[in-house]
């Protein structure tokens, strides 16, 4: 069985801590990198149903994307949210790495997982990585689809194919207008208008469209909007991480089990509609 030392550096070379961005915390909250490890856990938020399903898994290692503490903290007191996780973490053996931005922007990516369970073809980056001579890294990426789709159908396309969540999907623009190019990007993704826009792509697929940039972006151009919760368009990541990961193992011989979280860790558990009266 390989040491947590061995895991964590495979991990690191498959996302390398240091292409996260300057803000991001990425890496091993805890863990001893002595301890020996032969069951993994990937999942997108670190929760304490997730730190919970690992101890029934009987696993040594949770690989999440999004950090735990994203912008620092003085305190782990096991009397608040994230210091009762690391105190669970810790009590069980249980190691947390953490890969973000990096994922983000590798080859393959978050977004070329997101893009594979659309079934949809990859054709590079959004936004590249100017690192990259092969201009295979970055943000984002820009798809075709095989055949054209009107844009309900390509919305209704993502609503069978990513996870379940209580937002569902939510379209904007023209519902008949005819798909043949997408753009993706796992997560929040309205920071990234002016590169859609640069692309010429039909259709936008990402996730936390906010009010003032989704009405401009679809005033300024006939794009399609399609907007999924944040947690369904990342899940996708943790199975080809996962696979990854399954590589690495088999090519070792190390005969790792490794998981894939099926829990909803989406924020948001209820969709309600109320009446409030309409403009008069």
């Amino acid at each position: 069985m390989p040491r947590l030392s061995d895991v964590l550096a495979e991990l690191d070379a498959l996302w390398p801590p240091e292409r996260a961005e300057g803000w991001d915390a990425v890496g091993t909250v805890c863990g001893d990198p002595g301890a020996v490890v032969d069951r993994v856990l990937f999942a997108v938020d670190p929760v304490h149903e997730i730190a919970d399903e690992a101890i029934r898994l009987g696993a040594q290692l949770i690989v999440t994307h999004h950090p735990l503490y994203l912008r620092g903290t003085t305190t782990v007191a096991a009397d608040t949210f994230k210091g009762r996780v690391v105190h669970t973490l810790i009590k069980h053996d249980i190691a947390l790495h953490v890969a973000h931005t990096n994922a983000d922007t590798a080859d393959p990516g978050v977004s070329d997982a997101l893009a594979a369970a659309l079934d949809l073809r990859v054709e590079g980056p959004l936004v590249p990585d100017p690192s990259d001579p092969k201009c295979r890294r970055g943000l984002g990426r820009i798809c075709v689809l095989d055949h054209p789709e009107t844009l309900a159908e390509f919305a209704a396309r993502a609503a069978a194919r990513l996870p379940a969540t209580a937002q569902g999907i939510r379209l904007a623009g023209d519902p008949a207008a005819t798909v043949r190019t997408v753009a993706v990007s796992g997560g929040s993704g309205d920071s990234l208008f002016d590169a859609v826009r640069a692309a010429g792509v039909d259709a936008f697929l990402t996730a936390d469209l906010r009010h003032h940039p989704a009405s401009e972006a679809v005033q300024h151009s006939p794009l399609g909007l399609i907007d999924a919760a944040h947690w369904a368009t990342e899940w996708p990541w943790c199975e080809q991480a996962a696979a990854q990961l399954d590589a690495i193992s088999d090519r070792h011989g190390w005969d790792l089990r490794v998981h894939v979280s099926k829990q909803v860790t989406d924020p948001w558990t209820t969709t309600t509609h109320h009446s409030s009266g309409a403009p008069n």
